[in-house]
């Protein structure tokens, strides 16, 4: 019988997902013991003791800035996420940004709100009112777009439909998505050149290192006087203050993010919504789908997709006996598990070992079923972060 496996959830999942799951194998839920394996969405797990039977997480979308990565590396643990399952309901509503700024849709909105419902001069009221709301049409302006993964791409397609120019800057685009990229998309090549040649710029990139601060004091000046400036990737690629400078003396017209801020709640050209771009029934049960997939070939199968800190690894199954190692990324690893399994007169039936930064993973079918104590030789090798036997039938 196959080992039973335990799911930790720490955010409310959703049930289409989970149904993947199945009782017969796996328990799921907020308390379980010793979980084999953690499923999330928003939830922080930096300040959280992750027990050590935990064998990889989950993210139900795609950042993975709350789920110590580096630390579960150094434990041979994978992090998953869910790339593009919801690119969709972010890229709906990055047009939907659009279209508040360039209509000035908020503050028509609050105009609204404070008519007096029982004057009976409401009509002129709202026709004298209305001259401090009039906006600008999206066609004929130009959209530049910063990353062009599988949202970017989306935004792009959407935009041109609408009929603006769109430019594109990501010097990292994925041949996939360079595939995907509507050949009506002008290539930028830097951030500047976006800034300075758009009316409106959307960001969709992660937040690294290189990212911080992407919009700053120094390039926000470049851009066009009026410019609409928008952020539904991360916080903190774009730096506040410079924004809020930017805003206060013009050179912004509008500044709209999914990510409210103390310091700039109160200017009237911030647009902010409370983190609304996955917060979509469809874009969950995606999310929910693609990851709980990803992890079950992971926990059964020992198979690698989407993974932030891992190789991509695929082997069909050969052998019902299989063994799964994920260790440091240094000389003679792959030499000393095979020589291991060669003294226990183990055959090797297939094998894939493939590499990640510091991560190496490696996946071997053997002919013959593996004694504990083959796998506790193999995970004694210096450097082997944790070894997983998964045999077809237990």
């Amino acid at each position: 019988m196959a080992e039973h496996l335990n799911i930790l959830v720490l955010n409310q999942i959703s049930p289409r997902g989970l149904a993947k799951l199945p009782a017969e194998r796996y328990t799921v839920g907020e308390h379980v013991a010793d979980p084999s394996a953690v499923l999330l969405r928003s939830a922080d797990m930096h300040g959280m003791q992750i027990p050590a039977s935990v064998r990889a997480i989950a993210r139900a979308g795609a950042g993975t800035n709350n789920i110590p990565v580096k630390a579960m590396s150094a434990r041979g643990v994978p992090v998953f996420n869910a790339p593009g399952a919801n690119a969709n309901a972010v890229k709906e509503l990055v047009v939907a940004g659009m279209l508040l700024a360039a209509r000035n849709l908020p503050a028509a909105l609050h105009f609204v709100a404070g008519l007096d419902a029982q004057a009976a001069d409401i009509e002129r009221a709202v026709e004298e009112g209305k001259k401090a709301f009039a906006g600008i049409e999206l066609a004929g302006q130009t959209l530049g777009i910063v990353g062009l993964g599988k949202v970017g791409c989306l935004v792009a397609d959407a935009a041109i439909k609408l009929g603006m120019n769109v430019m594109g800057y990501d010097p990292e685009i994925t041949v996939d998505a360079a595939w995907s990229l509507p050949a009506q998309v002008r290539k930028a090549h830097s951030v500047a050149e976006v800034l300075r040649g758009s009316h409106f710029i959307t960001l969709h990139v992660p937040l690294v290192d290189a990212t911080r601060d992407l919009v700053n004091a120094d390039n926000v000046m470049q851009m066009k006087p009026g410019a609409v400036l928008l952020n539904f990737s991360r916080e903190g690629v774009v730096n506040e203050g410079a924004v809020l400078a930017a805003l206060n003396r013009k050179q912004l017209g509008y500044y709209v993010c999914d990510f409210p801020s103390p310091a700039l709640l109160a200017h009237p050209k911030f647009i902010a919504l409370p983190h609304l771009g996955a917060s979509t029934r469809e874009a969950e049960e995606n999310c929910a789908l693609m990851v709980v997939d990803q992890l079950r070939d992971y926990l059964e199968h020992g198979n690698v997709a989407n993974s932030v800190n891992f190789p991509a690894v695929a082997m069909g199954r050969e052998s019902d006996y299989r063994v799964a190692i994920a260790n440091a990324n240094v000389p003679n690893m792959l030499g000393q598990i095979s020589t291991a399994m060669a003294q226990a007169g183990l055959n090797i039936h297939n094998m894939v070992n493939k590499s990640r930064g510091d991560v190496a993973y490696t996946l071997v079918d053997v002919d013959s079923a593996v004694a504990p104590s083959v796998l506790a030789d193999i995970a004694a090798i210096e450097g082997v972060l944790a070894v997983r036997y998964l045999p077809l039938h237990a």
